[in-house]
């Protein structure tokens, strides 16, 4: 897009001031110089010139030097206008603040290589120091205005670097919250399916099966792991509600789950599963070593707990077996049950399960496969394999 060539306001007005000023003192006899070979009237028409140029000093400000620099050369054949020389030095001023930086930069070493010119130039050839005055004067109009320019130029391009600063500055710091926030949603999601979903994949698993058999017996048994999960899922939400109340408060961290809690977990699930024909095993061969880092605990301990909560929901009758092993370098989980079709009550599923296991390897640079994998004494066994690095410096879940 091409910049507009319409005067700017203030360049209309100083055009106005200047010309109008010229008349004035043109009106009042008032020249720096007499006895010019084109006296009287001709002084108009350079000063006229001036403020013609003055309307170009921002849209194109190289064009009114050159025209302004032989404006002025030719008002030295006139009575030379005080106002002619004044909107001269401001087009030179203009042609620095506003002119492309290449000229920016050429302006003032022509200035002062002119000044030094003249001087040399009237000392050789009056040779007198009346010549030193020439050059004052040379400098005043040309030299000045052109460093003034330079020092005012530098100031506005300080000024407009530091703004863009602050705004790339704001930007990063919107970008980085925006970032913070996706990811303590997606943490929050995925604890918050982590803790409940085992519950309510029970709930609706044991209450479908009380609706659906008209055995006392059987209801009063679904009833009870029924009341047992609706109250431990409370307690699980209450837990992490408080976690998000408390969030910004001095408080003491809740303890993450670690492995050592398996145990209780597999209870849980061979309660919860008894009427599906599940039974649930672990085989832990870690043995004594260094204490695992505290993510990949809660992360190994997260992927195994939403294992067991598919299982209860998918698999069809059988083992279900879990399984720890770790070397110097990671941490691999197995867990494995029965692929295949189910006549009892199901859960419903939507995926998110798989999805939050996945980000939970990911974000410590681990590796997660689920899917079938090979037949077992029952048949088709689905496998949940997940290798968790338990060297330092990894991520967060």
């Amino acid at each position: 897009m091409t910049a507009s060539l319409r005067p700017h306001r203030d360049d209309v007005l100083i055009a106005a001031a200047g010309l109008l000023g010229g008349l004035v003192l043109w009106t009042l006899g008032v020249h720096t110089q007499v006895g010019g070979p084109l006296p009287g009237a001709w002084a108009l028409i350079p000063m006229t010139v001036l403020a013609g140029l003055e309307l170009l000093r921002r849209t194109a400000p190289q064009t009114a030097l050159v025209l302004g620099t032989l404006g002025l050369i030719a008002d030295q054949f006139t009575g030379t206008s005080l106002a002619t020389v004044l909107m001269f030095t401001d087009i030179v001023y203009a042609a620095v603040l506003y002119g492309t930086p290449a000229a920016a930069r050429r302006i003032p070493w022509t200035t002062a290589l002119v000044t030094v010119a003249v001087t040399i130039g009237f000392a050789a050839w009056f040779r007198s120091a009346d010549a030193l005055l020439i050059g004052v004067v040379t400098a005043l109009i040309s030299f000045a205005p052109a460093t003034t320019g330079v020092l005012v130029r530098n100031h506005r391009d300080a000024a407009e670097a530091a703004r863009l600063r602050a705004e790339q500055t704001a930007l990063l710091a919107e970008i980085d919250r925006t970032q913070a926030v996706t990811a303590e949603r997606a943490r929050m999601a995925r604890e918050l399916h982590d803790m409940v979903a085992n519950h309510l994949s029970a709930i609706a698993i044991h209450s479908t099966a009380a609706l659906s058999l008209d055995d006392a017996r059987t209801t009063r048994e679904a009833l009870t792991v029924i009341r047992e999960n609706s109250v431990d899922g409370l307690a699980e939400m209450r837990r992490l509600i408080g976690l998000l109340r408390d969030s910004g408060a001095d408080t003491e961290p809740a303890a993450a789950p670690t492995l050592a809690a398996l145990d209780t977990l597999l209870e849980q699930a061979e309660t919860n599963g008894a009427s599906s024909g599940l039974t649930f095993t672990l085989d832990d061969r870690r043995g004594a070593g260094p204490k695992l880092p505290t993510p990949v605990e809660l992360a190994a301990y997260r992927i195994v707990q939403e294992s067991l909560t598919n299982a209860l929901k998918h698999a069809a009758p059988g083992p279900v077996a879990v399984e720890l092993d770790c070397s110097e370098e990671a941490l691999t989980v197995r867990i494995g049950s029965p692929f295949g079709d189910r006549s009892g009550p199901r859960a419903p599923g939507s995926g998110a399960g798989l999805v939050g296991m996945r980000e939970r390897a990911a974000l410590l640079d681990g590796v997660f496969e689920a899917g079938p994998a090979g037949t077992g004494d029952g048949g088709t066994i689905w496998q949940v394999r997940a290798e968790l690095p338990v060297g330092e410096g990894r991520g967060t879940v």
